[in-house]
């Protein structure tokens, strides 16, 4: 099976993730907001809330984008002196716009992996009568 095509009606991790589309049946239902899932998908029932992607994406996100984002702004100032102004004339939407995109992307992508591996959230083994 290639990436972009896992079973019938299912889309790739990567284009489903880029563009938003339910693991189950492929239509474009995993997303209620820019980076807020819907609570299932209209077309074949898939209750996203079951899924348990929490607060990771995120985490990761501001810690890698941050370090790119202040990297570009230690090399701009090195380069040209530009003003303050000009700065956050650059940086605050480029970052604003890079997290939403980014944490889209990571939490689709996770979602569709927990769905494709049937993952469940662990539970303990009740212990024997004998215990």
């Amino acid at each position: 099976m290639s990436d972009t095509q896992t079973k019938k009606g299912q889309p790739g991790l990567v284009e489903a993730a880029l563009l938003g589309l339910c693991p189950e049946c492929g239509a474009k239902t995993l997303f209620a907001g820019p980076a807020k899932f819907a609570p299932r998908c209209d077309a074949c029932g898939l209750d996203y809330a079951a899924f348990n992607v929490g607060d990771g994406p995120a985490a990761f996100l501001t810690m890698g984008l941050g370090a790119i984002i202040i990297i570009l702004a230690v090399m701009l100032e090195l380069a040209a002196h530009p003003p303050f102004w000009v700065h956050a004339l650059i940086w605050v939407p480029l970052t604003c716009a890079l997290v939403v995109l980014s944490l889209r992307v990571s939490k689709g992508a996770l979602l569709i992996a927990e769905h494709r591996n049937r993952a469940i959230e662990g539970k303990l083994a009740e212990k024997s009568e004998g215990e």
